[in-house]
Order: C-alpha cells, then sequence, then structure tokens
C-alpha cells in the first residue's frame, strides 16, 4: 500500500470516531482531545511537512485526497487538517534546527489567521518587535505555535513571524453559521519579541531551504487545492447520505417513494456527474501541474490559474450539489439528527472563504485573454 493509500485508509478508518464526536464538535466549536489525539497519532498534521524533519511530503493530488475523505465524515475536521498543514509548510523555509524544534514534537501544530488591520514588525537586535490582531486562525484551540504575516518597517519584504501559543491573548470569536468545529478564532500579541530564527520568507525563493517539488508550490497553492477536497468530500457525503435513505421513502404529498421520482432521479444522475467531473479536474491539473513543476522546477503563470480555476470550480460545484440533494432529501433534512444540515451549512461556509469565492473567475479569465490580473489568485 503507497503512502497516501495508507492515509486515505487511516482517514477512512477514523470515521467512527469523527462521526462519534461530531455532536461535540459542533456545540464546543474546536475538535474533541480524542480526536485531536488520533489526528496526531494518524500523521494528519505532517502531510506536507519535509521528510528531512519527519513530515511525508505528499503530492498536492494525495494531499487533497486525504481532505476530502476526512470531509466525507465531517468538514471541520478536514479544514482544520488542511489549515495546519499549509502553515506547516513554513517548516521548508526555516532553519533544519528549528523547524524541528517547532514541528518534530507530536504536539507541534501551528496556527494562523490574516491581520484584522496593517501591522509592521520593527527590526530589533536578533529579531523584531511585533503588535497585532489576527483572526480566523483554523485549530487554534489545539496548536501550540501562532504566526503572523507582517510588513517589516523600513523594508521591502513581508516575514512571517512564529511563537509560542502561549505568548499571545486569545480571543473566542467564533460564533457562525458553518465549519464550527475548526476554533477559528483571533489572537492578540503586545510588545512581542520574536528571534530572527523563527521568522521566515514565507513562498519566496529566495528563502526556500527545502527543494523538493512540494515546495515549488505555495501554501496558497496548497490551501486551495486542500480545500477544494474538503468541499468534494462534504459534497460526497451528502450524496452517500442520500443514497443510504429508506427505500420506501416518501416525501408528504406525493404518491409514490422518492427514489420513484424522475425529477430527483435526474437531479441524482447530474449531481454525481457534477462530483465526478469537478474531481477529475482538480486531480488531472494538480498532477500536470506537479509533473511539469518536477521537469522544469516552476508552474508558468497559467498553470497557476488553471490550478485556482480547479479548486474554486471544485468548491462552487460541491455547494451546487449539496444544495441540491439537501432539497431532494425534504423536510426531514432540517432536522439536526440527520446527516444533511451540517453539511450544507459547512460547504455553504467553505464556498464563502477565500479559497472558494468567485473573484477567481474574473482573475483566470484576465489570464486566459492574457491581460495581468486585477485582483490576487
Amino acid at each position: 500500500m503507497t503512502e497516501v493509500h495508507a492515509a486515505v485508509a487511516r482517514a477512512l478508518g477514523l470515521h467512527p470516531l469523527i462521526r462519534q464526536e461530531a455532536d461535540e464538535i459542533d456545540r464546543s466549536r474546536h475538535l474533541t482531545r480524542p480526536l485531536v489525539a488520533a489526528l496526531k497519532e494518524g500523521g494528519f498534521f505532517r502531510m506536507l511537512q519535509p521528510r528531512s524533519i519527519g513530515g511525508m511530503e505528499m503530492t498536492p493530488s494525495e494531499f487533497a485526497s486525504v481532505t476530502e475523505a476526512l470531509a466525507a465524515a465531517d468538514g471541520s475536521v478536514a479544514w482544520v487538517i488542511c489549515q495546519g498543514n499549509g502553515c506547516s509548510m513554513t517548516a521548508a523555509y526555516l532553519n533544519p534546527d528549528v523547524a524541528r524544534e517547532i514541528f518534530g514534537p507530536v504536539d507541534g501544530i501551528l496556527a494562523w489567521g490574516p491581520p484584522g488591520a496593517p501591522f509592521e514588525a520593527e527590526p530589533v537586535p536578533g529579531g523584531y518587535c511585533i503588535s497585532g490582531t489576527w483572526r480566523f486562525a483554523s485549530g487554534s484551540h489545539h496548536a501550540t505555535w501562532l504566526g503572523a504575516h507582517m510588513k517589516v518597517k523600513g523594508r521591502k519584504e513581508v516575514r512571517t513571524m512564529l511563537f509560542p501559543k502561549s505568548s499571545a491573548q486569545y480571543v473566542d470569536i467564533w460564533h457562525t453559521l458553518g465549519l464550527r468545529g475548526t476554533a477559528s478564532n483571533e489572537y492578540v500579541v503586545k510588545d512581542l519579541f520574536v528571534p530572527e530564527d523563527r521568522t521566515a520568507l514565507r513562498d519566496d525563493p529566495s528563502g526556500r531551504r527545502e527543494q523538493g517539488p512540494l515546495y515549488r508550490f505555495t501554501s496558497g497553492q496548497l490551501y486551495s487545492a486542500g480545500f477544494a477536497g474538503v468541499g468534494l468530500g462534504l459534497a460526497r457525503g451528502i450524496l452517500d447520505a442520500f443514497l443510504d435513505l429508506p427505500a420506501a421513502k416518501v416525501s408528504r404529498g406525493a404518491a409514490r417513494p422518492m427514489r420513484e421520482n424522475n425529477v430527483v432521479q435526474s437531479q441524482l444522475a447530474q449531481s454525481e456527474a457534477k462530483w465526478h467531473s469537478a474531481r477529475a479536474f482538480l486531480h488531472n491539473t494538480l498532477d500536470e501541474n506537479y509533473q511539469h513543476v518536477v521537469r522544469h522546477g516552476e508552474m508558468t503563470e497559467r498553470q497557476a490559474a488553471m490550478l485556482r480555476l480547479a479548486s474554486t470550480w471544485a468548491i462552487q460545484q460541491s455547494r451546487e450539489i449539496a444544495n441540491t440533494i439537501f432539497h431532494c432529501a425534504g423536510s426531514m433534512a432540517v432536522f439536526e439528527d440527520q446527516p444533511f444540515e451540517r453539511r450544507l451549512r459547512d460547504i455553504d461556509t467553505v464556498a464563502q472563504q477565500a479559497q472558494g469565492r468567485q473573484l477567481h473567475y474574473e482573475s483566470v479569465g484576465q489570464i486566459m485573454f492574457g491581460m495581468s490580473p486585477e485582483n490576487q489568485f
């Protein structure tokens, strides 16, 4: 069994535990201790870390397969794993000894979020002094390290600052429609000293210490791949839940069982086709880009645009599938004890995040016309 197949098998093997913990995850708004322990033991936080520090260094396509497998059981679990792995790619830009210090322990998990306002790091002897507030730090409940992306005062560079979670004030703001279990909360630091060797020029080729093809992808590109997997997993979960409904289920006012309804049959078939085609587009693009990077070192702008398009398309198609199947399931789908409403909340929340925004279509179209994209993609 290959490493990726083993990881997918381990993810599928966690489904009973995830289902057992799902209500508590949604209620408490963070992953439970038994589940976090199982995820650590299974190596799920190490999928994008360099092999040189004990990571798996998976390909992007392999990574998306694992997030999909986890999301089929619960969206918050998969989202946290995707976010944690994207953060851990910073290891490729750190001194190896520092990378092992941060990521070597089994609980060496990093979380971060975008700043609430523009902040600048003040250069001081031996490092930087930082202050600021950051939000949307998915997985921060069980993280031991936090990060902050900041412009450096007086320089034309953005550095990623890493510091122990104990250095920050943690603020519970995560009261949301979906992905409730991600604990994507806020943290604040004031006049914190960060040593130079705990900072990195993340996604900057000049600061890259690991030269494997995985690290020719930016962390943003790996986020897009992994979160597309999350969307596809949620859509797969709601499709499978619908197919598991009793054969004799009859919608209120209908004369025949739901499965004999021609509209439902057609919508189910089209949803299945959308799922397979979106998944194929995503994985074909990831594999083609990876092989190009192996041969040539870097991907082209058009290839990067196709990756963004495939990821956004997978997320948006997953949302369409979930909404279609939710309505096919009828009024029983709105109840919390049914396997539909949470998946619908989660995929709608996934699609609201930066990786799924429809503005990306505009940027990709501009690149296809040979224009410079107006917005960051």
